[in-house]
């Protein structure tokens, strides 16, 4: 098989790479390692930049976000029993972000990739990125029980940590964090308690309000880093997320039997550079942030926007000059992104050896947001997202 550019990896930033693109003129082939069924069901992000929305509109991918999406211009922060709403237009010039799950942005571009784009190969499992340093880069890959190798002019890892993308770059830094904590969260068959996100700091740990639709919310509690989600019953997770969201008023938690409940770890983690010869890496294979933010698929957004600029350019003048600012004009976003998640976990979540002085900190941090105009537009504007490029 012969393309210009190979993709590893049928997550949002494959898929949306492989669809810019297509409407750029640009041939590409996909290559994912699950089957359809995995990709479209696997639950991880839920907040879209003002950045990300508007890529998906331009990319033809916004009609059913659009019609289906909850857009919030705002979030509630909790603390001390007492709630503040940061309203983002207000404080942005007009800026929001929208409630869609990842699970819908994969559909969508799925969809539109098997109907107009080029091949998309489920169950095709990458083996190994070999000529990185050439101009014939390959991708020896497993499919239907044989081997085979896609030839490419380019190859894009969007294959996430573990993925053969990033081993296959020999040299480099890795910056990383981890944790002492994780998320336990649930999906459940409700009506969210709140119509935006609530971030709240309790002393028995973070906890956050969100949602996939009108009649399904997502919530979170902080639990230790080594927690088995099947220790906590139903009745326990609710329980504790009352007491973690308890306010002066009457505020109160809308209960419901639970779908889905895991933990997810925190860690934070950056690889540069995001380039090795004709060999890119994107999203989840470059750069990881703890969920706080509500980064992670935003960021890899800006990655794959950034390529695609840089391949059109390079298709349109010959010139490599975007090519090769592509990893220091990832990076720069990345860092603020892991900056601003960085920021929100150690301001909201209770570190297991926290004294007394460092949870005094947190509470006069949130303060200093909520009374602070200046502080707020600052969360306000990192939360909204920060330019691509």
């Amino acid at each position: 098989m012969r393309t210009t550019v190979g993709i590893i990896g049928a997550g949002p930033a494959g898929l949306l790479l492989a669809r810019l693109l297509h409407n750029a003129g640009i041939d590409s082939v996909v290559l994912e390692s699950r089957d359809r069924s995995y990709v479209e069901r696997r639950q991880r992000a839920g907040i879209l930049e003002q950045g990300t929305v508007d890529v998906l509109r331009e990319a033809g991918a916004g009609e059913r976000m659009d019609r289906e999406g909850l857009r919030h211009d705002g979030i509630e922060l909790r603390f001390d029993r007492r709630r503040h709403r940061v309203d983002f237009p207000a404080l942005t010039g007009g800026r929001s972000v929208m409630v869609y799950a990842q699970t819908e942005v994969c559909k969508d571009l799925i969809a539109l990739q098997l109907k107009e784009g080029g091949p998309l190969l489920f169950e095709a499992e990458a083996l190994a990125v070999e000529g990185a340093e050439t101009d014939r880069p390959r991708i020896r890959f497993r499919h239907q029980g044989a081997e085979d190798v896609l030839e490419c002019d380019y190859v894009v890892g969007c294959d996430g940590f573990w993925g053969v993308a990033r081993a296959a770059v020999p040299d480099g830094r890795t910056f990383e964090r981890t944790y002492p904590f994780g998320w336990l969260g649930i999906l459940a068959d409700v009506a969210p308690s709140h119509d935006e996100l609530v971030y709240a700091r309790h002393d028995r740990g973070f906890a956050l309000l969100s949602m996939r639709s009108p009649s399904v919310s997502r919530l979170y509690l902080q639990v230790p880093a080594d927690t088995d989600a099947d220790d906590w019953s139903d009745e326990r997770i609710w329980d504790e997320l009352e007491r973690r969201f308890e306010t002066d008023d009457d505020w109160t938690l809308r209960r419901g039997p639970l779908t889905q409940k895991s933990v997810t770890p925190m860690r934070s983690y950056v690889h540069e550079p995001m380039r090795h010869g004709r060999l890119f890496l994107a999203g989840d294979a470059a750069h990881i942030v703890p969920p706080t933010g509500a980064k992670g698929l935003n960021l890899a957004v800006g990655d794959v926007v950034t390529l695609a600029r840089a391949l059109v350019h390079r298709t349109a003048t010959g010139s490599d000059e975007l090519i090769d600012a592509y990893s220091a004009t990832c990076l720069r976003r990345v860092w603020q992104a892991e900056r601003f998640s960085y920021d929100m976990t150690t301001l909201l979540h209770t570190a297991p050896d926290a004294t007394p002085f460092e949870n005094r900190l947190q509470v006069a941090r949130l303060e200093r947001i909520t009374s602070s105009r200046a502080a707020e537009t600052d969360l306000a504007e990192a939360y909204t997202g920060f330019p691509i490029g």
